[in-house]
């Protein structure tokens, strides 16, 4: 007889699903695959120390916020996933070399060393089978009522890794299918004050992202993907900032 794993969220934690202004008239639907930094209480902070839960390293600094900021002033759906990327990223395919990371820029993650697949299994079934989900059911809906659909996945990254600086504030990231990210940096470009990344700081394809390609491509729908500097979104005044920026140049890109 196969031992059956434990389960890894307690009843008293929280879902891995937060879902915001579902009934939104905007076609946008934002997601942010990391929003928060929770560590499920059984695996003991992964080995980690609290100072690293509070890194670049353990979720998307900020842009939680930008997302609820911006949900509320385009009026759209908004769902986001509160568990750290080190206990699973759900932007990466499960399985991937990256889905349950054993290092993040240097930094060894004790608790992730040596799982067994029943162990990495549990993880993909709590945390990023309900999250993605979550997104699919929203999409379903949408395309049932036919009605038109934009996939925003927001990020954001830090304005260092691996010692070297990172000059960009802002990036669009896009795989087959570029042409609202194309818009999207020429709106965000024009006043002249960002330097806005062209597939920069980081690129997407099959093999290192899911949310894009699974959710945007696979789909057919209009989408792009994008990242803020963690420092130009720290507090709450400055993701109202960002939030406010994107929501007048977000329908502009979108031609709506």
């Amino acid at each position: 007889m196969t031992a059956t794993t434990e389960a890894l969220l307690a009843p008293d934690e929280p879902t891995p699903v937060i879902e915001y202004r579902l009934g939104g008239t905007s076609p946008f639907l934002l997601v942010c695959d990391h929003a928060g930094r929770r560590i499920p209480r059984r695996l003991q902070n992964l080995g980690l120390g609290a100072a690293d839960l509070t890194r670049h390293i353990a979720w998307d600094i900020g842009i939680a916020g930008v997302g609820r900021h911006l949900a509320d002033r385009l009026d759209a759906a908004l769902i986001k996933q509160p568990y750290s990327r080190l206990v699973i990223d759900c932007n990466r395919p499960p399985g991937s070399g990256e889905s349950i990371a054993q290092e993040s820029d240097g930094t060894a993650i004790p608790g992730n060393l040596n799982l067994s697949a029943d162990e990495a299994a549990t993880r993909v079934r709590e945390i990023f089978a309900p999250y993605h989900g979550a997104i699919e059911k929203q999409l379903d809906a949408r395309a049932k009522a036919k009605r038109a659909t934009i996939l925003i996945s927001l990020h954001s990254f830090t304005p260092v890794y691996g010692g070297v600086g990172r000059s960009w504030q802002a990036g669009v990231l896009y795989n087959r299918y570029r042409a609202l990210a194309d818009a999207l940096r020429a709106q965000l470009s024009a006043p002249g004050d960002l330097i806005v990344g062209d597939n920069e700081p980081y690129t997407v394809d099959d093999e290192t992202d899911y949310t894009i390609p699974v959710h945007g491509e696979k789909r057919g729908i209009v989408h792009v993907a994008i990242e803020i500097r963690q420092d130009l979104i720290a507090d709450e005044a400055a993701q109202v900032y960002w939030a406010e920026r994107l929501a007048e140049v977000l329908p502009k890109a979108a031609g709506i």
